[in-house]
């Protein structure tokens, strides 16, 4: 059995120089093709149930699908709630198997803020598991701007917090489709400078791939979240599968020429973190 906690995979990441993808899934085919992907590259993965992936699937059967397949994988496997946005979400996710919870204060002021990640992550230790918080606010391409971090005010967070890991605005973006969205490597020597913590990227997406490999290895960006690089990884193979015979009709037949395409994309995208073998 491979289920690893988010400590488990990014304190070795942080001491050794290299980032964790957490690959943001939708559906039992896409998750199958980032573990398959983990395998073939030799290095641990974090699956992720962001609120879209929750709204299609309840949490039960989530971290069912998650623990089984961590316990068949040979390689280490996170079961991660992305963007919880109450305790009840992160305590059904517990409750239901995960390994890992992201509780997103990040709209509330500091302090508010602080104290209900800081009841989360108590809640999750407890139980045995990591705790993920955020600290500015991560804005959506086409949507909310952004509010980056104060590395004081991260400072604080990470110290009175008590998370595991620490997702910061550092000029990333959600849900962007290109590869333009280089982060502030300024703010970043601050974070770091004031804090110890795994720092985490989210809409990882957007950066180029080439910065993603450099912070990985120099600094404490240990965890990279993927999502929307892969769901048009999927989307096009679904196209493709669909359109090579308009009179096939078998739902599992068609899903299942999007293993290959997106086990091919996201192995590209965990190479790039730079994680040794794991086996």
């Amino acid at each position: 059995m491979t289920l690893a906690t988010l400590a488990e995979v990014l304190q070795p990441a942080l001491k050794q120089g290299y980032a964790v993808g957490g690959l943001v899934t939708l559906g039992w085919e896409d998750m199958r093709a980032y573990v398959a992907a983990a395998e073939a590259e030799n290095c641990p993965v974090i699956l992720q149930a962001g609120p879209s992936c929750r709204a299609h699937t309840p949490l039960p059967v989530l971290g069912k699908m998650f623990r089984h397949l961590a316990e068949t994988s040979s390689v280490p496997v996170v079961a991660h709630l992305d963007h919880g946005y109450t305790f009840e979400d992160c305590r059904l996710a517990i409750d239901s198997g995960f390994t890992s919870v992201m509780f997103d204060g990040s709209r509330k002021p500091l302090q508010q803020n602080i104290d209900e990640t800081a009841a989360i992550a108590e809640m999750a230790h407890a139980a045995g598991i990591s705790c993920e918080g955020e600290i500015g606010f991560v804005g959506y391409s086409g949507g909310e701007g952004s509010d980056g971090t104060d590395p004081e005010e991260a400072a604080k967070f990470a110290r009175d917090s008590a998370v595991d890991a620490m997702a910061i605005s550092v000029g990333n973006v959600h849900l962007q489709q290109d590869k333009e969205g280089g982060l502030d490597l300024v703010r970043i020597a601050q974070i770091e400078a004031l804090t110890s913590l795994p720092l985490v990227i989210h809409g990882g997406s957007g950066v180029p791939v080439e910065q993603r490999r450099h912070l990985s290895l120099k600094t404490s960006i240990c965890k990279f979240n993927i999502g929307t690089e892969l769901r048009m990884a999927f989307g096009s193979a679904l196209r493709t599968a669909v359109a090579a015979d308009p009179a096939r009709f078998d739902r599992v037949q068609i899903l299942s020429d999007t293993l290959d395409p997106v086990q091919r994309a996201a192995q590209e995208v965990l190479r790039a973190f730079g994680a040794p073998p794991q086996r």
